[in-house]
């Protein structure tokens, strides 16, 4: 993975730049996602996908920081959203359970 695939404007691409660019692109289309759905709904809206693409995006920015970098900085500044982007979808799985379950219609 550290192979230089090729230089672009004296940067040399390797396969773990490459990676690090796929968690960056990821954990950015959370924004382009959020835009198109509170532009759909007419107020702001935080859906899942929000959510489970911070997740995706902070680990493999981890992943890349831990073995592609060695990088404690780019290390912390990922882990924390991580830890609220997992917290935030515990919260969305549990609310969205309990509406469910208060809904069931009961037949006496």
């Amino acid at each position: 993975m550290h192979h230089i695939f090729f230089h672009f404007h004296g940067m040399a691409i390797t396969g773990w730049k490459l990676f690090g660019y796929l968690g960056v692109f990821t954990f950015a289309s959370r924004w382009f996602l959020q835009l198109y759905t509170s532009k759909k709904a007419g107020r702001p809206v935080i859906t899942r996908w929000f959510w489970l693409l911070s997740l995706t995006g902070s680990t493999i920015l981890l992943t890349y920081f831990i073995f592609g970098k060695n990088d404690s900085v780019g290390l912390i500044s990922n882990l924390f959203p991580s830890f609220i982007a997992l917290y935030n979808l515990y919260l969305d799985i549990t609310y969205k359970k309990n509406c469910s379950s208060d809904n069931i219609i009961t037949e006496s």
